[in-house]
């Protein structure tokens, strides 16, 4: 090791508080005097600064410079730029003492300023000093955040187990009731039975009395005896009837308190869901991030999820949050093709992300306008329904029998988004009578019917020419047409019912944000044979199958079909209650510890359909979670209620 001193280089070394600090610096060798450059711009790094000088460190200097420096005839023109700042500092400086370490290939100076601005020596200590505080403000800032860590960790085992609780509850509370329903229905079978050997018994007292009064005294006595014998037996039952009345109303009793304590556990888990659906709607803009936990499209605000979040803040009644989103479309959101919206926007400044532009989701934000306006009546947001259904009528025009491809700029039809646009339509006919959207209406069934409702075997195709199965498909056919209307084209609802149920419904291994492991029934996005990855439940479709459970209930009920109607119906619970064994608690700060679903049991799975679910085994989901509640709400949001 060589070590050499300039002028005063010990007073100088000991002048100023010096203190560590490593960024890249440039330097030069002038002339002292005229201060022409003598060498080219080399690269070094400082190693430690004060307010009078800096450390610099060379690697592999070369020989000619090192005769230079030795001379003592030359000074260095130095060019800083400090960390996390765009700021040159420029300096001259000469060397006040030379450190060679050349089994290390290292040359170290310790040079001084001779000229440097006074505004510049401040900015190089103030990150000194910064930096040399790091460790001290790092290490209070790793102990807050392990308290804080060790704070959510209780708080998410404290949430997941209430969370737990509440589902088996629910769970408990649901088998209670079908038990319930079960004892009615057998009461009420028994009590037919008992009401007609009443009857029967009734019509043979009736026919003897008449007997009676034909005969002699002998024979009549007999006959009487006949006619007691029958009014005992007949009281007997009657009283038997009484007590199953009874027994019924105290079931029917029972059924009413489970239903309402039901009510009161769904409500606060519900509660908890929208919580989060509202925790994730950005202040400035109203978008609302479509996903949490998936890094790769954190901040994307997809447009068919706005449409969800924001008929989910109707159920709540939370019309302003609703309202914010119609406001971003209405006033700042930039339009694609045909002036149609793009798929995507980031949610904290609404710039598109995704310069794609598909009908379906276009559709279903104009049912989100629907249902706002029919909810609030707030017409002025007419206008932005009626630029989105006047652009897919052009799109459907190009068309020589009328169907709706997937967008302006592709080729394909898709079988969704031509359900999308008949119920869209259809609420738009509802709202103000126009005959171009009846119109409109009835050629995309005609189209309907030519291509989704045309192949043996299978009840509904994904598209035209296209018979892969799709669940959605089948749950918004009977969602968007309606039982009724699917007769009508001698379409059988129960038949495409029976085979998304056959073929559709998954069992799969689920893990829950606390590491337990569930089976979890639900629907897969397509029959889980026709896929490598095997079954996946998907939150939002499972829900669409239930809300379809339900109609097709109801469709049956009014029918008169008891036993079809309570059949649809138990399944609809099954999934329901396999839906809430689903939530999990939020898994970021902003979701406040809020309730919500995954979009499916599997991350990076393929849904067989052009894209995969997201990363992440905890990925909340704003279609699943809004879904979901629609699911328990029963609200259908293919269809306007006024």
């Amino acid at each position: 090791m060589i070590l050499e001193k300039n002028r005063n280089s010990d007073s100088d070394r000991r002048k100023y508080l010096r203190l560590d600090m490593v960024f890249p610096v440039e330097f030069q060798l002038v002339d002292p005097e005229t201060k022409q450059p003598l060498t080219p711009w080399f690269q070094g790094f400082s190693r430690n600064v004060s307010a009078g000088g800096i450390c610099l460190e060379i690697n592999n200097p070369e020989k000619s410079f090192l005769e230079l420096v030795r001379s003592g005839k030359c000074a260095l023109s130095l060019r800083l730029e400090l960390p996390a700042s765009n700021k040159k500092i420029f300096a001259l400086s000469h060397v006040a003492w030379r450190e060679d370490l050349p089994e290390k290939g290292k040359l170290f100076f310790g040079l001084c300023y001779d000229w440097i601005e006074p505004a510049d020596i401040r900015s190089i200590m103030r990150w000194a000093h910064l930096k040399r505080m790091t460790p001290v403000f790092t290490g209070g800032l790793i102990i807050i955040l392990a308290a804080l860590f060790a704070q959510a960790i209780f708080s998410n085992l404290k949430l997941n187990q209430e969370k737990e609780t509440a589902f088996q509850q629910l769970q408990e509370l649901t088998n209670e009731a079908v038990s319930a329903r079960e004892k009615i229905k057998d009461i009420d079978v028994l009590s037919r039975m008992f009401k007609e050997r009443i009857e029967d018994f009734q019509e043979k007292i009736n026919k003897l009395e008449h007997e009676k009064k034909k005969i002699l005294i002998k024979p009549k006595e007999a006959v009487s005896e006949q006619i007691e014998k029958l009014k005992q037996e007949k009281s007997a039952l009657q009283e038997k009837l009484i007590a199953l009345t009874r027994t019924r109303d105290s079931n029917v009793e029972e059924l009413m308190r489970l239903a309402k304590r039901k009510a009161e556990l769904a409500k606060a888990d519900l509660g908890k869901m929208q919580q989060w659906l509202a925790s994730h709607q950005n202040r400035r803009t109203g978008l609302v991030m479509s996903f949490e936990g998936d890094n790769r499209i954190a901040g994307w605000a997809f447009i068919y999820d706005q449409s969800l979040a924001g008929q989910a803040y109707l159920l709540d009644q939370e019309y302003a949050k609703a309202k914010k989103i119609l406001e971003f479309f209405r006033l700042n959101a930039q339009r694609g093709e045909d002036d149609l919206f793009y798929n995507a926007y980031f949610a904290n400044d609404g710039s598109p992300v995704e310069y794609v532009v598909h009908s379906g989701p276009n559709i279903w934000l104009g049912i989100f306008v629907l249902q706002y306006i029919s909810q609030t009546g707030e017409s002025m947001y007419f206008s932005l329904a009626e630029s989105i259904a006047q652009s897919i009528i052009n799109l459907q025009n190009q068309d020589k029998e009328y169907g709706l491809r997937g967008g302006p700029a592709v080729s394909w039809y898709s079988t969704e988004h031509n359900l999308d646009a008949f119920a869209f339509f259809g609420m738009l006919y509802k709202l103000t009578a126009r005959a171009e959207y009846k119109e409109a209406q009835d050629k995309i069934l005609n189209w309907l019917v030519i291509h989704a409702y045309d192949r043996q075997g299978v009840p509904v195709t994904r598209g035209k020419g296209d018979s892969t199965i799709a669940t959605d498909t089948y749950a918004w056919s009977i969602a968007a047409l309606g039982p009724e209307q699917l007769e009508k084209i001698k379409m059988n609802p129960d038949e495409i019912m029976n085979f998304a149920l056959k073929n559709c419904a998954a069992e799969v291994s689920f893990k829950k944000d606390n590491g337990q492991k569930l089976l979890i029934k639900g629907f897969d996005f397509a029959a889980d044979r026709h896929t490598a990855r095997g079954g996946v439940v998907s939150s939002e479709w499972t829900a669409q199958m239930v809300i379809s459970l339900k109609i097709m209930s109801e469709y049956h009920r009014k029918k008169g079909d008891v036993a079809i109607a309570k059949e649809y119906r138990d399944k609809a619970e099954e999934y329901l209650v396999n839906l809430g064994r689903m939530v999990i608690t939020s898994p970021s700060p902003s979701g406040q510890g809020g309730y919500c679903l995954p979009y499916a049991t599997q991350e990076n799975a393929d849904t067989g359909h052009g894209w995969f679910t997201p990363t992440g085994e905890c990925t909340g989901s704003v279609a699943g979670t809004a879904y979901a509640l629609f699911a328990f709400y029963d609200y259908n949001p293919l269809e306007l209620k006024q």
